[in-house]
């Protein structure tokens, strides 16, 4: 992990940025107090709606109402 203060974090930014992106944690301090912590931002893939389509089926019973110890368990009684 490494910490910097506020000036050379402002003046070694793009320098930091590469450090963060290699995954080292980068704390920027102000007084030698931590005031900040720069993450990289992690892509999440699109979602796209129906791409499960196919892998997941459900018969019938699904829909049946629960058995009262179950429903019971899920009410939290």
């Amino acid at each position: 992990m490494v910490t910097v203060n506020v000036h050379e974090a402002k003046t070694h930014l793009s320098r930091l940025l590469v450090q963060m992106e290699a995954g080292e944690d980068v704390i920027i301090a102000r007084n030698g107090k931590p005031v900040a912590k720069l993450v990289q931002i992690r892509q999440r893939g699109q979602l796209v709606f129906g791409s499960m389509k196919g892998q997941i089926e459900l018969d019938d019973s699904f829909f049946d109402p629960l058995p009262e110890e179950e429903l019971a368990a899920w009410e939290g009684s």
